[in-house]
């Protein structure tokens, strides 16, 4: 029999997923890269003007950053209900290793307030724009352990499911190692400027768009459902 939190359209269920991980395509490009475009590296009066001159997409950065993580939230709740029949306790680590992101995540915006509230108040020195600016790049390489710490069991999941291509699960688990990658190496080599997630994020676009396009393999998912 299938179980009571199975969804009764996989199919449409798997869509709607796919949907929700693509959505944090836009928003993540928005809430995570367009802000440090606005940098200009040894020019604080240029960085200043900039920010001044591109308040509004700033402040619709910041509001894009949360939404990252609302849409975190509903969509690894999502992927735990695919997944969970191939193999609970993996898709509970799935779980784990998303979530302790999000706050992570989402309290780092705190820092892009603080630089708000410095570029609205004369009294307060510009250059402490710098220090908030580099205290959020540090939370998002934080946060990044946990963005590539949730790939892992999801690969692994994708690889043992028999309802998805395993091709995807193994670039999924490559990915897990890219972010780790980026995040220790920075913390130790800050200067590098390589980032590997940017060569090895390809396994996130494969599930985006296979389970928006093609979804599971019914047949085989509800079969799951019955063991």
């Amino acid at each position: 029999m299938v179980n009571i939190n199975t969804p009764t359209r996989p199919q449409s269920f798997a869509r709607l997923t796919g949907f929700m991980y693509f959505l944090l395509i836009p928003l993540g490009v928005l809430g995570i890269m367009y802000i440090p475009t606005l940098v200009v590296d040894g020019d604080l009066t240029a960085t200043i003007s900039n920010l001044r001159d591109n308040e509004g997409m700033f402040k619709l950065s910041m509001l894009a950053a949360l939404l990252v993580q609302m849409v975190d939230i509903i969509l690894v709740l999502m992927l735990y209900r695919i997944f969970v029949s191939v193999n609970q306790n993996m898709a509970k680590i799935l779980v784990l290793m998303a979530m302790l992101g999000i706050p992570i995540a989402l309290l780092n915006e705190i820092n892009h307030g603080a630089v708000l509230l410095i570029l609205a108040n004369p009294d307060i020195s510009d250059k402490f724009v710098l220090l908030f600016l580099g205290i959020h790049h540090y939370g998002v390489i934080i946060a990044g352990i946990f963005w590539g710490l949730w790939l892992f069991p999801m690969g692994y999941l994708v690889y043992k499911s028999n309802f998805m291509p395993k091709i995807i699960g193994i670039a999924l688990m490559i990915g897990c190692f890219g972010y780790l990658a980026d995040s220790f190496i920075y913390i130790l080599l800050p200067d590098i400027g390589f980032q590997f997630a940017t060569f090895m994020f390809i396994g996130e676009l494969m599930i985006t768009f296979w389970l928006l396009i093609k979804g599971v393999n019914e047949e085989k998912w509800l079969a799951l459902q019955q063991m």
